[in-house]
């Protein structure tokens, strides 16, 4: 069941429905209705085993994983989880803030994004997800960047001492709430 599952960011926050009326033809030249993405992942027992060992890589990189030292990893994960399974025409709501707010003033740069995808795409591979799967829901998680990954302020290079000039301004509840 879990092999069979292709989830992300996750990311990092899929706010797009994957499934829809997708259809194909049967061998009798009836049309039938096509698995949604939810189910070929194998529902979600299969998305939350993915988004687990998905945490546990973010957490071990040290390019991003400094990003989520004040989260709160039980509702990260819950909230993860419960976004794919929606975005993956899933049962689930998912009840977390939208990307832009989520991820306001977390300075987050194109490379620590992609870093965020290329450690889902390997918690995918270790599932064995199917490439039409996988390709599914990276498509998903493409346009959720340009709210997620913020530009440096014009003239200001992000240095130690900028970034925590900028993190001081952050309320202690925003820096603990890095999540979706």
């Amino acid at each position: 069941m879990q092999s069979r599952f292709a989830s992300w960011l996750v990311i990092l926050g899929l706010g797009v429905t994957m499934s829809g009326c997708n259809t194909m033809a049967s061998s009798s030249g009836k049309m039938m209705t096509e698995k949604s993405l939810y189910d070929r992942l194998g529902g979600k027992p299969a998305i939350t085993a993915v988004v687990d060992d998905f945490v546990g890589r973010v957490a071990a990189d040290t390019r991003i994983n400094g990003k989520f030292a004040t989260a709160d990893i039980p509702r990260l994960k819950t909230m993860l989880a419960d976004q794919i399974c929606q975005a993956s025409g899933g049962p689930c709501t998912y009840t977390g803030r939208d990307m832009k707010t989520a991820h306001a003033g977390m300075r987050i740069t194109g490379d620590e994004f992609d870093a965020l995808v290329g450690d889902l795409v390997a918690a995918l591979n270790k599932f064995k997800v199917g490439e039409r799967e996988k390709n599914e829901l990276l498509a998903a998680l493409g346009p959720m960047k340009k709210d997620i990954v913020e530009k440096p302020l014009a003239g200001m290079p992000l240095t130690a001492e900028t970034d925590s000039l900028l993190d001081s301004t952050r309320t202690q509840d925003e820096r603990a709430s890095v999540s979706f």
